[in-house]
């Protein structure tokens, strides 16, 4: 057994080919924060290269998988702090992705299969960091929302290309667009869950055991093989990702949308020119 842990907030173990990926901060929801940020990409970096790995499951520790962006990296994005080391909005040396980007897409660039285990909230950058495995075993109770519209912005975290690969461009386009919360048994009917299980975690474990009885060349050749037609163009969508999120981080209507929330009153927007 191998044990390896990414800034108090990623912890993985990895007994007899299965990596068991754990966000850790429990008593945030494993809500993604600076340190999250840089745990998850550098976990799925280590995943890459690390000797014996055959599948990984990504789960998050106590209440739910990811409740999304922590309220205080909300609040130092909508200040102007975009140049701060865990601002998500800073690119990586691929060119390919900014560091929020990555904790979603790295589960890609991995080259074995990753499942991951969806329990509690998936929630913005939770749902899309969930989005970038190739796998989702969800419990049914589990609430999901596409958020960011809710907060004057747009998913930038590639769930733009991913959620469009699982469901109808109506559908995404309704997800999107109204922000609203749905349950795993939703997510399984429209496609966003590949399974249910009111065990999650059980079961994808059990599923990662499965995957890694059979021919590691196989596996690895045949998630290759598809991802190279469901993810192109994908360098070219996450850029558009960036060009509007940054188009809408700190304006008037983005502030409006977050201090309406938090003072729980109507919005008052400004229709654009």
């Amino acid at each position: 057994m191998t044990a390896q842990h990414f800034h108090d907030r990623v912890s993985i173990t990895l007994t007899d080919g299965v990596a068991d990926v754990r966000m850790t901060r429990a008593d945030k929801r494993n809500a993604l924060d600076g340190d999250m940020f840089h745990a998850l990409a550098e976990a799925g970096e280590w995943l890459k290269t690390a000797p014996g790995v055959r599948v990984a499951v990504l789960s998050g520790e106590g209440a739910s998988f990811c409740a999304g962006l922590d309220f205080a990296t909300m609040a130092a994005l909508a200040g102007g702090d975009r140049e701060n080391r865990d601002n998500p909005g800073l690119m990586q040396q691929s060119g390919i992705t900014h560091l929020g980007q990555q904790v979603a897409w790295v589960w890609q660039e991995v080259p074995v299969p990753v499942i991951a285990a969806v329990h509690g909230h998936a929630i913005g950058g939770g749902i899309q960091v969930a989005l970038g495995a190739d796998i989702r075993i969800v419990h049914p109770d589990t609430k999901l929302s596409v958020r960011e519209v809710h907060w004057g912005l747009v998913p930038d975290m590639t769930g733009t290309l991913m959620l469009s690969q699982l469901v109808r461009a109506d559908v995404a386009k309704e997800l999107v667009i109204t922000a609203r919360m749905f349950d795993g048994r939703e997510a399984f009917a429209l496609g966003i869950a590949t399974r249910l299980s009111d065990n999650p975690h059980d079961d994808a474990m059990a599923m990662a055991r499965e995957i890694a009885g059979r021919s590691p060349d196989a596996v690895r050749g045949a998630k290759a093989l598809l991802n190279g037609l469901f993810n192109a163009g994908a360098a070219a969508q996450f850029a558009e990702e960036r060009r509007v999120i940054h188009s809408l981080v700190g304006r008037p209507n983005q502030m409006e949308s977050v201090a309406a929330n938090f003072e729980n009153r109507a919005p008052n927007y400004v229709d654009p020119t």
